[in-house]
């Protein structure tokens, strides 16, 4: 396995450091990357946790032992995935907690009534494709506010719950759809450019990866963060998709029933490599990187038209301080 880079650097500025790869593959399930691994008395937090790959990340957790704090805007529609666990031997409890990411005032609430440490946070909820621009109270346009910002004010909210744990770990959910959009410093929220929703959605996810790059500046404080691409799953992610759209993805019939095809994942595959970052041995240290399929994904560039990877702009370290400072400025001035 091959060692983290010093505190003071970025993963990604050694252009010869191996890859990390892991015994798993993308068809290996949540609970199979933490076989064996016991996480009682760990504690975490899973945004977006009530259903689809949250749901799935919260099981495995908490199966492994750990106490899980399901976040998210409507507590109670987790409360079977609660009483679920509750019937499982050797669970770690699951609690809920309501958490809207577009309303800073929700998380500045949810900041405020954590109490101790914090082992493992999962940055798992998330937005695509809104039809139209949405912007939230602040004027933020609604999928890098909640994808991103409110990820972001999250985590730095909760940074000494974090540091309290010793060795904490951020995992922040992202996307393939990252490779195509760098993040637009000039212009973020769409106030001059046409708005298009999958360019700000791709941009909100090119933000999360840089989220986890930039937490570089926390691995003195024994925290590290990784982002990962779950692949094509079909969850309730896709809610904003019209049925056209859907049926020219291929995975809708003409009776309107979904069809996933042959490459898709179950959502429980795809939450296992949100597991693996959160909790397997493996990636002890490990921080600033981008992982899919259970496996660290080689650094791409924009001119190779890639489909798979991570994009060098989405891993610059130079973005990731920035776009760090604006976010920051962005809280601060709301």
């Amino acid at each position: 396995m091959t060692t983290n880079a010093p505190a003071s650097r970025h993963p990604h500025d050694d252009p010869a450091r191996p890859l990390l790869t892991t015994p798993f593959t993308a068809r290996t399930d949540a609970r199979e990357v933490i076989a064996g691994v016991d996480l009682t008395g760990r504690r975490a937090v899973v945004t977006g946790g009530a259903s689809g790959l949250g749901a799935e990340t919260v099981r495995a957790l908490a199966e492994a032992g750990a106490e899980v704090t399901v976040a998210v805007r409507r507590p109670e529609a987790a409360e079977p995935l609660v009483r679920e666990s509750a019937a499982v031997d050797g669970a770690g409890p699951v609690r809920t907690a309501p958490l809207d990411l577009s309303d800073l005032t929700s998380v500045d609430a949810f900041v405020r009534n954590w109490r101790g440490p914090l082992d493992i946070l999962v940055a798992n909820a998330g937005i695509m494709a809104l039809p139209e621009r949405t912007l939230t109270p602040q004027g933020w346009e609604m999928q890098l506010a909640t994808n991103y910002l409110g990820h972001f004010a999250l985590a730095t909210g909760l940074h000494p719950a974090l540091c309290e744990a010793g060795s904490a770990r951020i995992v922040v959910v992202s996307s393939g759809a990252h490779l195509a959009t760098p993040f637009d410093f000039d212009d973020p929220h769409f106030e001059r450019r046409p708005y298009d929703p999958w360019t700000a959605y791709g941009q909100s996810k090119s933000a999360d990866v840089l989220l986890a790059a930039g937490a570089h500046r926390w691995a003195a404080d024994g925290i590290t963060a990784n982002a990962l691409n779950p692949g094509y799953i079909l969850t309730g992610l896709q809610r904003h998709l019209d049925d056209a759209t859907m049926r020219a993805f291929g995975v809708m019939d003409d009776e309107g029933n979904l069809t996933p095809l042959p490459y898709y994942k179950t959502p429980a595959q795809g939450a296992a490599t949100s597991v693996l970052l959160a909790a397997s041995p493996l990636l002890e240290g490990v921080t600033g990187r981008y992982f899919e399929d259970n496996q660290e994904a080689r650094l791409v560039t924009d001119e190779e038209n890639p489909t798979a990877g991570v994009a060098a702009h989405a891993v610059d370290p130079r973005a990731a301080d920035r776009l760090w400072e604006y976010a920051t400025q962005a809280l601060r001035t709301r």
